[in-house]
Order: C-alpha cells, then sequence, then structure tokens
C-alpha cells in the first residue's frame, strides 16, 4: 500500500512539472517581439522669421476660425525662441505651456503627444530628467520638418488637447506650403 502511495505521489508530482513546464513555454512564447524605435530625423537649419511668422498666422487663423482662444510659440531646433504670439483672452498660463510643448517637440523630435500617452500609461520616467530638458506630457507641441529634417517646432496652448493639435498642425502645413 506504502508503494502505490509513493507511485501516486510521484505520478501526481510529475504531471504537475509537466503542467508547469507548459505554462513557462507557453509564457515564453507569449511575450512581444521587440520593436526597434524609429531613428529620430536629423537636424536642418531652423526655421526664418518668415517662416515662423507664416506657422503662427496659420495657426491663429485656424483657432480664430473655430473661436479658440491660444497662444502659440515656434521654435528652433534647437528649442530657442523664434516667434511668439498670443490672441487676447487667453489663459495666462498658455503663453509658458506653449513654449513649453514647442521645445518639447524640438528638442526630443517628436510630437509631445508621445509623452502625454507615456504618462496616461504609467510611464513617468522622463519626469526626472533635468530641469533644462524635461519633456511636458502634454499635447499641443509638433516638430516642423522640411526636406526630411528638424527646422523647428510649434507648441500651441488654450484649448482642449485635441484642439491644440488641429491648431499646431495648420501651422506645421503653412510652412510646408511656403515656397
Amino acid at each position: 500500500m506504502r508503494t502505490a502511495a509513493l507511485r501516486n505521489l510521484a505520478t501526481v508530482a510529475g504531471l504537475l512539472a509537466g503542467v508547469c513546464l507548459l505554462g513557462v513555454g507557453a509564457q515564453a512564447q507569449q511575450a512581444p517581439a521587440p520593436t526597434a524605435l524609429p531613428s529620430p530625423p536629423d537636424y536642418g537649419p531652423p526655421l526664418v522669421n518668415e517662416q515662423a511668422k507664416a506657422a503662427a498666422e496659420a495657426a491663429i487663423a485656424e483657432a480664430k476660425k473655430n473661436n479658440w482662444h491660444m497662444a502659440v510659440t515656434i521654435v528652433g531646433p534647437e528649442g530657442e525662441l523664434i516667434y511668439f504670439e498670443k490672441m487676447d483672452g487667453t489663459q495666462s498660463s498658455s503663453a509658458a505651456l506653449a513654449e513649453a510643448k514647442a521645445r518639447t517637440s524640438a528638442l526630443f523630435r517628436r510630437a509631445s503627444k508621445v509623452f502625454a500617452d507615456q504618462f496616461s500609461a504609467g510611464n513617468v520616467a522622463f519626469m526626472t530628467f533635468p530641469d533644462k530638458v524635461r519633456p511636458i506630457a502634454s499635447e499641443g507641441g509638433l516638430p516642423i520638418m522640411l526636406n526630411g529634417k528638424l527646422v523647428g517646432a510649434i507648441g500651441v496652448s488654450g484649448g482642449t488637447a485635441p484642439q491644440d493639435t488641429v491648431v499646431a498642425t495648420a501651422g506645421v502645413n503653412a510652412v510646408k506650403a511656403l515656397p
């Protein structure tokens, strides 16, 4: 009887070990393949004043068309201020936020929405970056690309996140449409 009990115990232990190994194998098969991040664009020469003004004018026109009060900042590839405009009636904080969004897009060579999405997903590691380069996790900053190179960025603030992006997109498109 004791031998039969030991045999049953050994059988159960073997089955459990097999199930555990199958579970480990299943987990290994389900792991997603790592994906490479796309290479960021190279920096190009900074926007000139005419281009920056065209971006801001188009952005302000889009905001006015929708009756949104916005602040618009245009920066060069290194995040330096080139042009700024704030519509009457825009909340005071929008000036600083527009500049932070533009600087984020220029320095990190991507839309500021990327950081908003990361923040929403619980990734807040970028919040530990030094103040000088800490990105803002808010939609409304877009890089401005010409000939495949980043030549500046636009930041817009004053509306909802999607409204800010609509206005910023109008500014980017205006620069691309210039001769």
